[in-house]
């Protein structure tokens, strides 16, 4: 970067490219000289051999993507349910069971299906058309059809199209979108460029050397594809059922051998056995877990912030490592005149005026942008009238202007490299040790020379840096205070990178370039300089090893496998397609506020899916084992499949609401401990056990019911006591800390109503006396206060927070 002190990273065209598999050599496909190009019939041998150019989709099919949510433990459960039913020629319970299976399948899967539309709606293709050389003739053709050893032209404003080696001209190259650096290079004959490049000045020929997936694009893009993190929220889902299964497998076992030697018949066995099945399957569980992360989606894309995939939403609840790159994220992405220094006879204004002559007037070149921009805020009077502009040359590392002074006589203005520059020049030490100290900042340094045509002399010199936002710092403290520790991953020097990270407030180590370290821990250093692209990828997995929940920004195509890799992928809003491919949100406003509100969103998120977790726990524990308080009691199954069929519809479809409720974020990232999660919800639901078998004995022996009434009372005690565990479980500290949302309070007004109906009116059950059903009402108020005190120092002990 030191040497060229230019708009342009200096490039060296022996290096042989970066990339993990051969590119196919010209003499492999048959060298063609540049005045003819491919024949036709050649160019159509060659695509059916190479294939197409263009990286193969790979994406689900809609039909196979709807059938996979058809495939997962709690649809199994369905399934076998469904079957028991139709077996037993139960088929109204078999159709409202399998009303519920599609329901949670179609939620899922038009949730996700927006999503992924709103990715497809980011994508867009590299380049449409490419200029190719063929029957001696340059025709336009799609860039599909580009196959290797084709002859290409490059012209200013076009996307390389595929892999290619220049063969003539120079240009001024973007690889923004491969690299994720800003600053664009000279390329000439020789050079290795890549697909996707964005070509900023001049124009050049070259030779197609790979296409379709053997380019550059289409490796990363397999990497991609193979780079993969499961979902902390597909693991917690997997982990919840494992355990109720379990758990209820044994007690329903239990149930069955206690039913054999009751001498139960046959008839009576087998509903209960179904019965319990039901009570076991947490039904809407997995859709709740996609209806929250869709809310919380819907959330951020009103900050500007566009998750990719719903998991993401979630995952950004976990992330304790923060990987973020300096260019674009912590710094605005444009270069800014940070320091000019004149030297004796001229001032910052004539410096800044002559540099400015010196620089192309509305082209592409960054630091010509940068000096015109700076020269405009602090105008010379006098300086001369512009004649002739000769525009950067690579070779020289300098860009001049001629011009004509107020008298009539020739000036020359030379701005460029400093080592180039002041080869024209009388030699200065002190100029030499400013450009060195300015060096040793980071800052990249232009020396500018005036004056007549063969005689010119220093004017000053003129650093340039990449200044970081000014809202960074802020933002990074706030990152902090929510107990997320950020990183710096640039490709930069070491002594640039310290310098951003120190404005920021990123106080630590700077990790030296190399080969990552084993046993890495995040506290080791603040600042990883001279990351390659690829290099960011094992960062990623180096913190992952280590037991780290790690989020990524990226903005390059070679940034997609960390980005994917990551459990939370993060597209910077100038990332391209390949990388908001790749990652789980897209950031579409520059700087880290997104990412900072997608913390604190998915904290939201998290937490209501863990009330809703904590009561899928509770319900089906307390279901299972009031049928085998149940039949203990009575020698009866005490709820029937039909009973259950209800009650998962009013109960767990209503308890979907708690996906709105209203909460508070957590302090700190957050982390599923499905152990601890289920001591609890089997606590909370062993205090509603005796609630439910206290009613029920004041039922049987004190008001004399018999089994049918039993078995209506059973519901009311059932659904009345989910309610009262709802309200005591959303609180992680006693109840009335936080307001419930209106959707909860509405489902549970409706939930409650519904059960007091079918049990006053005898809908599916036998009727109970309206002052049953309110004293039992007014009983379940009682215990929830109750419960309240005690469960709060089992949700501190098990760190329920």
């Amino acid at each position: 970067m030191n040497e060229l002190r230019h708009g342009a990273a200096k490039v060296d065209s022996k290096r042989p490219p970066d990339i993990s598999s051969p590119i196919i050599p010209p003499a492999s496909v048959k060298n063609v000289p540049v005045s003819i190009g491919l024949a036709s019939d050649e160019a159509h041998r060659r695509l059916e051999k190479f294939g197409p150019n263009a990286v193969p989709d790979t994406a689900l099919q809609p039909l196979r993507r709807a059938l996979t949510k058809f495939w997962a433990p709690v649809p199994w459960m369905l399934e076998a349910a469904i079957v028991l039913e139709l077996a037993l020629g139960k088929y109204v319970e078999a159709l409202i069971i399998t009303g519920l299976l599609v329901f949670n399948a179609a939620l899922g899967f038009f949730q996700e299906g927006r999503a992924q539309a709103t990715l497809a709606a980011l994508k867009s293709r590299l380049a449409l058309n490419a200029s190719v050389r063929r029957d001696n003739v340059w025709v336009t053709v799609p860039a599909t059809e580009l196959v290797p050893g084709d002859i290409v032209k490059l012209s200013v404003g076009a996307v390389v199209a595929a892999d290619v080696r220049l063969t003539r001209g120079e240009i001024l190259l973007d690889q923004s979108m491969l690299t994720g650096e800003s600053i664009p290079i000279e390329a000439g004959p020789g050079l290795q460029t890549y697909a996707g490049a964005l070509v900023r000045r001049g124009e050049a020929v070259a030779e197609v050397t790979a296409t379709g997936a053997r380019t550059k694009f289409g490796r990363t893009a397999e990497l991609v594809r193979t780079a993969h993190v499961e979902s902390s929220q597909q693991k917690a889902v997997l982990r919840v059922v494992r355990n109720l299964a379990m758990f209820n497998g044994v007690i329903t076992g239990l149930l069955v051998s206690y039913a054999y030697a009751l001498k139960l018949p046959l008839g009576e066995i087998i509903p209960l056995v179904l019965t319990a099945i039901l009570a076991s399957i947490p039904v809407a569980l997995p859709a709740t877990f996609t209806l929250a992360a869709a809310l919380g989606a819907r959330a951020l894309a009103h900050l500007s912030v566009l998750p990719t995939r719903l998991s993401a939403v979630d995952e950004a609840a976990s992330i304790e490592v923060l990987c973020v790159d300096k260019t674009g994220t912590l710094t605005r992405n444009e270069l800014k005149v940070t320091a000019v220094r004149p030297m004796p006879g001229f001032d910052e204004s004539h410096v800044l005026g002559f540099a400015a002559l010196a620089s192309s007037d509305g082209g592409q070149d960054p630091v010509d942008a940068a000096i015109r921009s700076a020269a405009l805020q602090v105008v010379a009077s006098d300086l001369p009238r512009l004649s002739k502009f000769v525009p950067f040359d690579s070779a020289t590392k300098m860009s001049e202007a001629l011009a004509v002074d107020p008298g009539g006589g020739k000036v020359r203005a030379v701005k460029g490299a400093f080592a180039a520059v002041i080869g024209l020049t009388q030699p200065s030490p002190d100029a030499s040790t400013i450009a060195d100290q300015l060096e040793a900042q980071g800052f990249r340094v232009l020396a500018v020379a005036v004056g007549p045509p063969e005689a010119v002399k220093l004017a000053g010199i003129i650093a340039l840096s990449d200044p970081p936002r000014t809202d960074s710092a802020a933002l990074i403290t706030e990152l902090r205070r929510l107990g997320v520790r950020t990183v710096m991953v640039t490709g930069d020097a070491p002594a640039t990178a310290a310098i951003v990270a120190r404005a920021v407030g990123l106080d630590g180590a700077v990790c030296p370039p190399g080969p990552i370290p084993d046993g890495l821990h995040p506290e080791d250093f603040a600042v990883f300089a001279g990351v390659l692209p690829e290099g960011k990828y094992n960062l990623v997995k180096a913190f992952q090893k280590g037991g780290h929940t790690v989020g990524m920004c990226g903005d390059g195509a070679n940034d997609a496998p960390a980005l994917r890799q990551a459990q939370m992928g993060i597209a910077v809003s100038t990332a391209s397609d390949v990388a908001k491919s790749a990652a789980g949100i897209v950031l579409t406003t520059p700087g880290l506020g997104g990412i900072v509100a997608s913390v604190k969103e998915g904290r939201v998120t998290f937490q209501r899916i863990l009330t809703y977790a904590l009561n899928s726990v509770n319900k089906k524990t307390v279901q299972v084992l009031f049928l085998a308080v149940g039949l203990v009691m009575t020698g009866h199954a005490i709820l029937t499949p039909m009973l259950m069929v209800i009650i998962m519809l009013t109960g767990d479809l209503l308890g979907m609401s708690l996906t709105t409720d209203n909460v508070r974020p957590s302090p700190m990232p957050n982390a599923w401990r499905i152990g601890e999660l289920t001591i609890a919800g089997v606590f909370i639901g062993i205090a509603e056990l005796i609630f439910c078998t206290a009613v029920l004995v004041v039922g049987k022996f004190s008001l004399g019911f018999g089994i049918e009434a039993l078995r209506t009372l059973a519901f009311v005690l059932i659904v009345f006591g989910n309610q009262a565990t709802t309200y005591t479980n959303r609180e992680r500290q006693h109840l009335g800390s936080a307001r419930p949302s209106g959707w909860l309070i509405g489902s549970s007004v409706a939930d409650l109503a519904i059960a007091s109906t079918l049990a006053t009116c005898g809908i599916a059950m036998t009727p109970l006396p309206i002052f049953v059903v309110g004293g039992t009402l007014v009983a379940a108020a009682v215990f929830a206060f109750v419960l309240d005190f005690a469960k709060v120092p089992v949700f501190n002990r098990l760190r329920i927070a």
